[in-house]
Parts: C-alpha cells; structure tokens; sequence
C-alpha cells in the first residue's frame, strides 16, 4: 500500500454525469430523459436532477415530443440550446481562411472566409481573424467561450505553436499564444488532418468507427488517426504528417525537402498533372475537371500511387475505415472503389480483418472547420 484509498466525492460524481449527459446531446442531439437514463446508464431521478439543473440555466430546454407512443405521461424530449455555449472554429488552408461560430449541438451559427493569395504572414491572418471575429460576433449577437484552430502543418498541442508548415512556408509560429494575447479566449490549435478525422469520428463518415484514418489533399496531403476511439496525437502532438513518408525515393522534390514523399505523387500538383491541368491551377478547374471526366483512366497512376500509401498506412495502424477528404472528395467513385479494392489486395492487414473499406467524407470543406470547432469544444464541455 502507497497511501489511502479515498472514494469518489459526490460533487465529482455529479460533475462526471453532467458532462456525459452534455456531450451525449452535443454529439447525438435531442433525446428523451428515458432514452438519455438508457444509454448513459443513469437512474431517472439522477437524469431529472441533471436535466432540471441544465434546463434552470439555459443550457438546454425540454418539449412534449411531437411523436408519442404508448400510453400514459410521455418521456420529455431534451434539447441543446446553440447560443448556450458557442465556440470560434478557424480552418487556415493554404490558400484561404474559413471560421465560423459553432453553438452547442454543432449548429454552425455564422461564418465567413477570405482568400491568401497576397499574403500569409502569420502576423496579418491573425489580425484578419480577429477583425472578422468581431464583426461576426457583433452580428450574430454571440459571446465565445473557446476557440479551435486547424493548421496544415506540425503542430504542439500543449500551446499551439506550429514548428512548421511548409504549404503556408511558416515556421515557429507561436500562433495559440498570439491568438489567445489577442483574443482573450483559451485556444486550441490542432494538425488539420487530425481535426479532420475528428469530425469524421464525431459528426462524419466514421461515427460508428473506433479505429479510423483520415487522408485530405489541399495543396500537400495529411492524415489524421483515430484508435480505439481516441485521436492518436504523439509525443508532444506531433503526429499526422502521413504525406510525408516517402515512397519513390527517385520521386520529385518535396515542399519539406526530400524527395518521392508521398503527397509529391498524390497532392494537388500531381493530380493536376494527371489531369493535364498546370500545377498551380485553380481549385474550382481542377473539382469541375474531375466532375466531367470521362475516361478514369487518365488517374490509372495516380490511383496506384495512393493506393501503395494507403496500404503501408493500413499494413501499420489496421483501421477498419478510411475517410478521403478535401479534394479526394471529387474522385469518380470508380477510381475511389478501384483504390480500396487494391487497398484490401495489397494489404496484409486489410485481408486478414475482412477488408479495410475506403470512402470519401460527407462532411467535404467543412470537415477541419467542424474539426476545430468540436477541438474548442472539449474542455468547454466539462466547465458549462
């Protein structure tokens, strides 16, 4: 024996099913106080108390359900109320910035997005950031409670500072800390990819999946992790930056400085050049490109390239899943069905589990804004 054993106190206790019974309807919406003692494993007095306690202070409010079954006195129907709680989602892409305002229940109240193609200093994203978050607030008559930030590069989930992004060619960028001083709001600054594969694990593709990969192509490629259940984030959250494994040592120059990494054959520049598209070209040419292809056939190469990464990532992590996002989301669906048929063909691992399927996200351009957003969430949840 080390020490004492002490119990659970009775106000930690209280504070735990409050915050269960919060995300329950966060996550999955409405519900009836029955249905929430069913699936939260709570006696219906304690969910009466929970829900008595959040409805006195606004947080959630309760009506007759319009559908009644069976007889007697009908089960209360619990719902989030959005402006109760609401967080600041920022997406930073290479090429634009999107946010929005996002209330509990994820309603995204408001948003807006600019364009970097004069510029992105980090110095004058921010100040655009702030700006446009104080116009939004002023017109959607809301207060922030926290503030999610998704960033295409390396990024210290401690404090938000982004050793590097190649794409946006920023490097040590205190941008948690810049963003915080300015903002007066705690900040939550993630990889965009691993914000990616949280929406799809939260509100996505991958709801009913526990262990799960997510790949997006903006400009580079990244991927984010989900294993049993929880975001794979690394020593210092350092993880996610699966573009860059290489796999044609022989291959073309990457942005980070080797060569043959994996986003050099299946990024944005190299499905423009399968496309016969310039390398540069822009999103909306290269989304309708592929919307009228006729012949799949001219991204036979690219396929095969995307799929041998996906199966190496497939061969190491054994996902049951694995969600294409961004501009993977405009692939004809016979180049995505014939990457997870060679994805299960050359997969050892995806074999032997009955088949990793391979789909692209429902949740397209939004996924790292909603990402973000369910980022800020987190803590908010357990302090509302």
């Amino acid at each position: 024996m080390t020490g004492p054993i002490s119990g659970t106190r009775p106000d930690e206790i209280r504070r735990h099913n409050r915050t269960a019974l919060l995300r329950r309807l966060h996550v999955d919406g409405p519900s009836t106080r029955a249905s929430l003692a069913a699936e939260l494993g709570l006696n219906r007095s304690t969910i009466k108390a929970l829900v008595d306690g959040l409805a006195e202070a606004g947080v959630v409010a309760e009506r007759v359900p319009a559908l009644r079954s069976g007889a007697g006195r009908p089960s209360l129907l619990v719902l989030p109320q959005p402006q109760a709680a609401v967080v600041m989602a920022i997406d930073v892409r290479v090429e634009h910035v999107a946010m929005g305002f996002v209330g509990l229940g994820g309603e995204i109240l408001g948003r807006d997005s600019w364009n970097l193609h004069r510029t992105r200093d980090p110095g004058e994203v921010i100040t655009h950031i702030v700006e446009s978050a104080r116009l939004m607030a002023e017109d959607l008559d809301v207060t922030a409670v926290g503030v999610g930030v998704s960033v295409p590069g390396v990024v210290r989930r401690a404090d938000g500072h982004v050793h590097e992004a190649p794409n946006l060619h920023w490097t040590d960028v205190a941008l948690g800390k810049r963003l915080e001083a300015v903002l007066k709001l705690p900040v939550q600054v993630g990889n965009d990819a691993e914000l990616g594969a949280l929406a799809e694990h939260v509100r996505g593709a991958a709801q009913s999946s526990s262990d799960m990969v997510y790949i997006s192509a903006d400009v580079g490629v990244g991927g984010g992790v989900i294993l049993s259940g929880q975001p794979l984030r690394g020593t210092g959250g350092y993880v996610g930056e699966l573009g860059h494994m290489v796999v044609n040592p022989n291959g073309r120059r990457c942005y980070c400085g080797c060569d043959g990494c994996w986003e050099t054959e299946v990024g944005e520049p190299a499905l423009c050049r399968a496309l016969g598209l310039p390398d540069d070209a822009p999103r909306g040419a290269v989304v309708a490109t592929l919307r009228a292809l006729d012949d799949p056939a001219a991204l036979t190469e690219f396929a095969g390239w995307l799929a041998l990464g996906l199966a190496n990532i497939v061969n190491v992590l054994g996902p049951e899943l694995v969600v294409l996002g961004d501009l993977y989301t405009a692939l004809p669906d016979s180049v995505v069905e014939a990457v997870s048929s060679a994805v299960q063909r050359r997969s050892l691992v995806s074999r032997a589990v009955g088949g990793t399927q391979v789909v692209t996200s429902p949740l397209g351009r939004d996924a790292k804004l909603i990402g973000a957003a369910e980022l800020a969430f987190e803590p908010v949840l357990d302090t509302i």
